[in-house]
């Protein structure tokens, strides 16, 4: 989907933001990038949708140069959460999500219908909210609108700049795990910016580690817990109070359906993680609400809870105990 080949920003100091980096971004992924202040992770997010141009190498969408496509037609199917919400606010909530439909010239009733669909699915009753003006909202309302908004128009891929950094901790972490029972839903592909290594975690299918403007390690969750590249990444690890331990790193969810530490029931719709998720970035979840659905091969397979981890995780510090 997203392609990056040898791809620099050079300011006209001489300082690279960006140097030499070649990614690969796959349909559908929730793909993160992560790294102290100034390593270059919002320069490339930005790049994607040329608000900053590339000094050399090359970004495909769709094996298509980002620089052959028509800039408008470019921004108009790439949604784009910013961490200032940035809501017009003499506007209604309705007409700041109709912004992007309008301008693709949708129909009246498709664009009403889109905008009930969304505001329901981040918990916005759509009558209740689609009148109301962007002062009327809390932080977290007025985030999931900027959510919202990037969808209307049903792009292939998103953006998100450290959207939820600047709320309080409980409406950041309701917004997380809105966003992953969300992309579980649309399947897009979500390119995510935070600082946060616990939000990663929790968040990307990939997460890609960035300093001083080059990928130091690109891979999924479990494995950087497992395998850290380097110290570098050790200490970003333990800095974001994630550790690499015998209760978190060596295991997954899988690892919980084999030993029957879940309930096997059906489950509607599609579930919250799936079996390669570490049982660290599960144990995080737990910590905030009580139970969680997980699937096996790509198929919901029962619940999780608070109890299933906490016997699960002593069953392996007793093991690990036996080993002394």
């Amino acid at each position: 989907m997203i392609r990056f080949e040898k791809v620099t920003k050079q300011y006209q100091n001489g300082e690279h933001a960006v140097n030499n980096v070649d990614l690969n971004i796959k349909d559908g992924e929730f793909f993160v990038f992560i790294g102290p202040s100034g390593c270059g992770k919002t320069t490339t997010l930005k790049m994607i949708n040329r608000l900053i141009p590339l000094t050399t190498g090359t970004i495909y969408i769709d094996e298509k140069r980002i620089s052959d496509y028509n800039i408008h037609e470019l921004r108009w199917n790439i949604g784009y959460v910013l961490q200032q919400i940035a809501l017009f606010p003499h506007m209604t909530i309705e007409e700041n999500i109709a912004i992007v439909p309008e301008l693709k010239k949708w129909d009246k009733d498709k664009i009403h219908q889109r905008i009930t669909e969304l505001l329901d699915s981040v918990g916005l009753d759509a009558e209740s909210y689609r009148n109301r003006k962007p002062a009327e909202l809390s932080g977290g309302e007025q985030q999931r609108v900027g959510v919202v908004r990037a969808l209307a128009a049903d792009p292939e891929i998103i953006l998100m700049d450290e959207p939820f950094s600047a709320l309080d901790p409980i409406s950041r972490q309701k917004l997380q795990q809105d966003m992953i029972v969300l992309q579980r839903k649309i399947k897009k592909t979500i390119v995510f910016v935070t600082h946060d290594m616990q939000e990663a975690m929790m968040l990307g299918d990939r997460i890609c580690i960035m300093k001083d403007g080059e990928v130091v390690q690109c891979d999924t969750p479990n494995e950087i817990l497992k395998n850290p590249a380097n110290e570098f990444v050790q200490n970003f690890l333990e800095s974001g109070n994630v550790n690499k331990h015998v209760l978190s790193s060596k295991f997954i969810v899988r690892d919980m359906i084999d030993q029957g530490y879940f309930d096997a029931q059906k489950v509607d719709g599609e579930a919250d993680f799936a079996e390669t998720v570490a049982v660290e970035v599960l144990l995080q979840q737990l910590s905030s609400q009580t139970v969680v659905s997980v699937e096996r091969d790509g198929k919901a397979v029962g619940l999780i809870t608070q109890q299933h981890i906490i016997q699960f995780l002593a069953n392996q510090l007793a093991r690990e105990g036996e080993r002394v």
